[in-house]
Parts: structure tokens; sequence; C-alpha cells
């Protein structure tokens, strides 16, 4: 067998000759050079004249087996491209600017998926700051360059890292279920540079875009889409009626003190859970509980109740019969004579559109909080990520859609 064709074999790349071989303090080291004759610029990929060469070869890190490496090595010629300029011409073995071949960048990524930087460096035989390099490399050359085309439903949300200082945004398609975008800051800003990439057209084709109530990405969204209907999520709101409710709460038990009533103050502090659980979660214990609320304190099981009767109108199969629904609940908020619930109803008065939005898409964030509580374990896993580019790298490698084909044999037998 000639040496080319058990290298290519044996190393698992195509498109190169192999030169020579020869047993170096790094490893076992081919000389190689791409099987084509015209040289090709690294970034576009055209055919160019090219002019010299390196003075010094340049070595590309290889796959090894147990603790040997195996090496590739080349001199790579400069190029003349009309569009980008002098570059260095493109090898088929290795990515530009990379010092390592595609099939070790292909494992390296891989096992970034399934496992911590420290354990990948380790078993790679590379440094940690490496491993988030060719995770860049990958994810650029792997991410769908056209995953903005074509959306019409998507969801926005922000996730905070280094201890709650730092923020970035993400944007995930609610029909393909991926991520399609991400960069650092919550700002109006942040999200107003999504829809620039997006473009104007792209930007026209949105149907709704789910969201907390940040006024922030409000605000982006009425100045850059205003086309597409925005739909807070229920989750959200929902919240607010149970903040709604732990406020009146502590109010109660903080006058029951001054009233020196300590033993119910200390039995409607207990009672939170009862109190914000759903009904079909409680025990029987906290059943008690609140039927002790019903018999001794009206106004917070009035509070109770408003929030199980918000959660209702979420319910209803029709909007305009969720609209009527949510018209009495912010009359009986209005005149409760609960300061929370007032304040309350004024902010879901304020966003009625885009809380009713619900019932007609049936779209929530909670796609999008999926994909952050995957990445806050991602973020956990390395112990904390110090750049937002690392972070939003290994978000788009783990939940962007990237697929990723390790470089290994496949089953030898059936057992």
């Amino acid at each position: 067998m000639r040496i080319t064709k058990f290298a290519r074999v044996f190393v698992g790349i195509a498109s190169f000759f192999v030169t020579g071989v020869y047993l170096s303090d790094s490893g076992i080291v081919f000389p190689v050079k791409p099987s084509w004759r015209l040289p090709r610029c690294s970034e576009c990929g055209r055919i160019c004249p090219g002019y010299d060469h390196s003075h010094e070869p340049v070595r590309w890190v290889h796959l090894g087996i147990g603790a040997m490496r195996f090496i590739l090595e080349y001199a790579p010629r400069r190029v003349q491209c009309p569009d980008c300029g002098v570059r260095v011409e493109l090898v088929p073995w290795a990515r530009p600017g990379s010092r390592f071949t595609r099939p070790l960048e292909e494992m390296t990524a891989y096992l970034a998926q399934i496992t911590n930087k420290t354990e990948v460096s380790r078993m790679m035989g590379i440094s940690w700051r490496t491993v988030g390099n060719i995770v860049k490399r990958v994810v650029a050359d792997k991410l769908d360059p056209k995953r903005l085309d074509e959306l019409r439903n998507i969801g926005v949300d922000e996730l905070s890292f280094r201890k709650r200082h730092k923020y970035i945004t993400t944007v995930v398609d609610h029909d393909t279920k991926r991520i399609v975008w991400a960069a650092e800051g919550k700002s109006a800003e942040t999200l107003d540079a999504f829809f620039d990439e997006l473009g104007e057209e792209r930007t026209a084709l949105l149907e709704s875009i789910t969201i907390d109530m940040s006024a922030a990405f409000i605000k982006s969204i009425k100045a850059k889409a205003p086309k597409a209907q925005i739909v807070f999520d229920r989750f959200h709101v929902q919240k607010l009626a149970s903040d709604a409710v732990d406020k009146v709460r502590r109010e109660m038990v903080r006058n029951l003190k001054e009233l020196d009533d300590p033993e119910e103050a200390a039995a409607i502090k207990k009672s939170r859970y009862a109190l914000l659980k759903n009904p079909w979660d409680l025990s029987a214990k906290e059943w008690d509980k609140l039927a002790a609320i019903q018999k001794h304190n009206a106004p917070l099981y009035r509070a109770y109740l408003l929030k199980e009767s918000l959660a209702a109108v979420f319910d209803e199969t029709s909007q305009d019969q969720a609209g009527k629904e949510l018209d009495r609940w912010l009359a009986w908020a209005s005149r409760s004579k609960l300061g929370p619930f007032v304040t309350t109803a004024q902010t879901i008065r304020e966003h009625k559109d885009g809380i009713l939005a619900y019932i007609k898409t049936r779209l929530t964030n909670g796609l999008v909080e999926g994909f952050n509580n995957k990445l806050r374990m991602i973020a956990r896993r390395a112990f904390g990520f110090h750049s937002a580019d690392a972070l939003i790298g290994m978000l788009f490698l783990c939940c962007g859609g990237v697929m990723i084909e390790p470089p290994l044999p496949g089953p030898w037998c059936n057992w």
C-alpha cells in the first residue's frame, strides 16, 4: 500500500498527498500537501494565484493513538484574492486560522457537548482556553447560516451570568425549537441589534414575539417590529398575581404583630405555600389552612381567589370570552381594597392586548426558559464563564442545532 493511501485511511482525511513520514519529539510527522494544484483563498474558497511559500513549514495536530500524536506538516502559500486580499491558502485538513485538524476539532466539540471543558482539555491534551476557541470555530463553521430566514414566531428572554452581574439576550424560534441568536446585554439596544441583523424584509415576516414584561424589550419591538404581535408570557402574568397575594399576606402578618396577636400572625405566616400552590397540588394539611383563612381572614382569602380566577382566564378557549372574563377580573381587583391587586390590575390593563394574545397563539416563553435552564447547567458545569462570547459559543453548540459526527469507528460486532 502506498504511503498516501495508508495515511488517508489511517489519519482519516482526504484531498491531500503525503510526501514523507518521520518521527519527532512531538510525535509522528506526515509532511503533506493539498491534492489540488491551484491554491484557494482560505476565507472564500476561491481559486487564486499563489506567489510564495512560508519559510518555515506549519504543523497541525491531529488525533493520536494513546500517547502518540500525529502531526501534519506543510508550508502554505500566500494567495492574492481579488475579493479578500492577501490571504494564506486554504488547506483541506484544517479550518482557517487553526493549528488543529478538522477531526480533532470535531472530536473536541463533540466532547464539549456532553462534558465539561476541563475534562475535554485533559482527554484531548490541549489547554482549557483552546477548547473554547475550537468550539467557536466549529460553531461558526456548522451553525446554519439560514437560521434567521423564515422566522415567524420567536421568543426573547435574558439570562444572567457572572453572579448575576452580566446578562445575555437569547432569541428562540418557536417553530424549529432552536436558539437562533444571542448577544451580551439585556437593553433595548441589544434587541435592536437582532432586528438590524434580521433586516426589514425578514422582520416584516414576524407574526408573534413572546416576552416577559420587560420594558426594554417592549420598546425595541414596538420600534423595530411594529407589525408583530407581542405575546406576554402566561407564567409572568400569573406571577404578578402570586406576588400580590404574598404582599397581602406579609402586610397582614405585620399588622397582626403590631396588634400583639403573635399566634394569628404565625398561622398566616406559615400559610404561604398553601396560598401560592396550585389547588391540585395541595396536601390535606394545606387545605385545612385555606379553610381556616376562608373562615377567619376574608381579605386574604379574597386575594387567593383573585389569583386563582386570573389563572382561569387563561384556560378560556375563546379570545372574546377571555377578554370579557379579564375585564370582570380587572373590575374586581380594582375594587378589592387590596393595594397590591389594585397595582397589578393597572399593570395588566396596560398590557391587555399582549396578555390576551396568548389565548390565540398559545405561545409562552417556556421554551426560552428551558434553554436558559440548560445554559445555566452548562455554565455551572464549567464553574462559570468569564466571557459572554464563550458562553454564547457553548449555547449554540448545545442548543443551536449544531450536529457533530465524531470521528469514531462504527460497531465492529453485534455484541
